[in-house]
């Protein structure tokens, strides 16, 4: 798969995606990278710790999070990811779900969008997308964690997501999915997305796992958000083993440093 100017193997190795949020509310980091001096700062650093693609979001998505208006969101990310293309040879992904963010972040060098609605909040967004040829990653979602059966559930949630993208005209070779942890499921749920990843390959596309820091961990280990790195490391090494493309982490030295470790594990 191409995204930006770099080519990445779908199923032989696991990707990092650096998270860069230029949020004051974000859950674990907001307020840390607002201005673009700092997100240049921490780009650089993430680039030089493994990075392989930078997400950028303006707007928090945790419970409780406040809702931005598009120009709100698109004056915090249009400049950062702007910044970016021009002072870094890096992949850039937008996280949004709105499609005037995503339109105005793409103009700006965005090479995917990453929407937490898998298509579902805006129905503009994916003729956005197709429009522009971004690559994207469409997460699973509900509003409420109300399943018959769960695994099946996000199964056939996520074929409707992929209808949608089709029907829009978005290419296969475009389309990474996400289990949508910490989004619309229990805290059960959640454990038994990551232990399913694999599910979500048989709908024949790259799968992106994000866990980093996430209330999952702090729930299973009784821990601050402050104290979820080891927490994180374990989803990230099950990712490799499910045969997830990337994962999404706030940590990427030592998320990168665990891929590599258990790759090498796994071709022994």
């Amino acid at each position: 798969m191409r995204v930006g100017s770099r080519e990445f193997d779908t199923k032989g190795h696991t990707y990092v995606m650096g998270i860069l949020n230029v949020t004051p509310d974000s859950f674990s980091d907001g307020g840390k990278w607002n201005n673009l001096d700092a997100a240049g700062k921490h780009v650089e650093e993430m680039l030089a710790d493994g990075a392989d693609m930078i997400d950028v979001g303006g707007e928090s998505t945790r419970p409780g999070y406040t809702l931005l208006t598009d120009e709100e969101e698109i004056a915090r990310v249009v400049p950062v990811i702007s910044m970016i293309k021009r002072e870094f040879d890096v992949p850039i992904s937008i996280d949004t779900c709105k499609s005037a963010v995503a339109q105005a972040a793409v103009e700006a060098g965005a090479d995917m969008v990453n929407d937490i609605w898998g298509l579902k909040y805006d129905p503009n967004l994916a003729a956005v997308i197709a429009k522009s040829g971004a690559a994207c990653c469409l997460m699973h979602n509900r509003e409420a964690a109300d399943y018959t059966d769960f695994r099946q559930d996000l199964l056939d949630d996520m074929r409707e997501t992929i209808a949608i993208a089709k029907r829009a005209g978005i290419a296969g070779d475009r389309i990474i999915l996400d289990p949508g942890v910490g989004f619309g499921k229990t805290y059960e749920n959640n454990l038994t997305a990551i232990h399913h990843l694999d599910d979500l390959l048989t709908l024949g596309y790259p799968v992106l796992l994000g866990t980093s820091r996430k209330s999952v961990i702090g729930l299973t280990l009784d821990l601050p958000v402050t104290e979820r790195l080891e927490g994180t490391l374990a989803t990230t090494v099950l990712g490799v083993i499910k045969g997830a493309m990337f994962v999404r982490v706030h940590d990427v030295k030592v998320n990168a440093r665990a891929i590599r470790m258990t790759e090498a594990i796994l071709r022994g």
